[in-house]
């Protein structure tokens, strides 16, 4: 049991305005591992006000200071990795190989990312008599979610810290523990009181007091299209800046020439990721008419290797699902995919054979799913995979954009200039390439209902920012 019963606020670890607190779950064994704040917005002003005390200061700091704060970051952060893993495979569920490999490793990389850009020159514009020139935009509200939980911390914390701005974190009250382990190294690297605030509590209270605080000048927020939508709204109120990171139903499109073993296996394994708990999982698999039973022997083939069981175990490939309330939620749209006529190529709604305990959920492939169903058109969050039939190029490219989301997703082809002329006419934010690696320096954000803005690689910073110009 931890006991993390305090908040991060003006530099140091400070108790919270109230004694309540929220019960943090461990989803493997569904036993409560900690306890943290559940904080107020008594909490909330306290800490805008710091970041606001602190942001002359910090915002006037050369970037040579702001890039050696964040490179002991980086290291502390890299100090820490083996517990970071640990701690995220018990806090989320995700298989200990993959949370040490993606989930502690990445939010590395999100802080070198802006080490690197720090060491460049700073971008300015001459426009005839104008000098335009980047300010940092103020007071940065950081509203995260449990899935990648450091991970999307550090990817609104390092740009906005790099950008001069001062940032009040709130991350999920599902999974907050590795956010805490971040705010140890913030403190080890010396960050001036005040330039980053840490408090939890719970999304209607804290997140919404963050929103309105007219003391915050930019909202980033990451989460569900329904939260994203009310961020927006209230944030409105104070005519402030908001970026939003939502939802996704990425279309993986295997072409007819394509290399159908290795698109299936790889769509699979993709769709599969923290137990399908990723905004970016290429939910949607979109086959040849005439080899849609192929595509789902395969599918089902892959599909039935990720072991279900404990996320410390390395035999595990599967773990848990985050609670209680996203298991139920997962096994409804299981349940509706077979009630609207998809058929069930392996899976179910059932708990894996063994494993009562734990927020398990069983990896589940859909073959013949209409592209307006239920399953084709809606964000899961779990180890669901939908197939569906195309019957020419342009019909595939259809089904691709025929959601209200516009996130991620793939393309197959044998002919890499087909995929690439394909992967430019499918509306979403990024799109892989026969494969193509992810890319943590490339810019990262959706069209349509998957958000507003941009983070990663240098547009990030544009989010934290202000335009001036100066008439010589």
């Amino acid at each position: 049991m931890q006991e993390r019963n305090v908040l991060y606020i003006g530099g140091e670890w400070v108790a919270a305005a109230g004694t309540a607190t929220i019960e943090v779950e461990n989803p493997a064994t569904e036993q409560v591992q900690a306890r943290i704040p559940e904080g107020s917005a008594e909490d909330v002003d306290r800490a805008v006000r710091a970041a606001r005390e602190a942001f002359p200061a910090w915002s006037a700091t050369t970037r040579a200071e702001r890039q050696e704060l964040l490179r002991k970051l980086q290291e502390g952060l890299a100090k820490r990795a083996e517990e970071i893993g640990e701690t995220i495979a018990r806090d989320v569920g995700t298989p200990l190989r993959i949370a040490t490999r993606i989930q502690a490793a990445l939010p590395q990389t999100d802080v070198q990312t802006y080490v690197d850009l720090l060491g460049e020159d700073a971008p300015e514009e001459k426009v005839g008599n104008s000098l335009i020139v980047r300010e940092a935009a103020g007071v940065v509200a950081a509203i995260t979610p449990w899935n990648y939980p450091l991970h999307q911390i550090t990817a609104k914390v390092a740009p906005a810290l790099a950008a001069g701005c001062t940032v009040v974190v709130k991350p999920s009250e599902v999974a907050p523990l590795s956010a805490y382990q971040l705010f140890d190294a913030i403190h080890e690297a010396g960050f001036p009181a005040g330039v980053v605030n840490l408090v939890t509590g719970f999304g209607p209270v804290v997140g919404e007091a963050l929103a309105t605080h007219p003391e915050v000048d930019v909202v980033s927020f990451t989460g569900s299209v329904r939260a994203g939508t009310r961020v927006a709204e209230v944030a409105a109120r104070t005519v402030k800046r908001v970026t939003l990171e939502l939802g996704g139903k990425s279309a993986n499109v295997i072409l007819d020439d394509a290399d159908l073993a290795t698109a299936v296996k790889v769509g699979v394994s993709n769709a599969f990721l923290n137990a399908g708990q990723t905004c970016t999982a290429w939910t949607r698999m979109l086959v040849p008419r005439e080899k849609h039973e192929e595509a789902a022997a395969l599918a089902k083939k892959f599909a039935e290797g990720f072991t279900a069981g404990d996320p410390l175990d390395a035999k595990t490939k599967l773990g848990p699902l985050v609670s209680a309330a996203q298991r139920e939620r997962v096994r409804e749209f299981i349940t509706k995919g077979v009630a609207e006529g998809a058929t069930l190529v392996t899976g179910g709604a059932e708990a894996p054979e063994g494993l009562d305990t734990g927020y398990f959920v069983r990896p589940t492939v859909f073959a013949d799913v209409d592209p307006d169903s239920t399953i084709a058109q809606e964000e899961i969050f779990g180890p669901v995979l939908s197939i569906i039939p195309f019957d020419d190029e342009e019909d595939a490219l259809r089904i691709a954009n025929n959601s209200k989301y516009g996130l991620h997703g793939a393309v197959w082809s044998g002919d890499q200039d087909r995929a690439l002329a394909f992967a430019r006419r499918v509306r979403t934010g990024q799109i892989d390439v026969n494969g193509g690696a992810y890319n943590p320096l490339a810019p990262f954000g959706g069209y349509k209902a998957s958000g507003v803005g941009r983070e990663m690689g240098r547009p990030a910073l544009d989010e934290f920012t202000e335009i001036k110009s100066i008439q010589l």
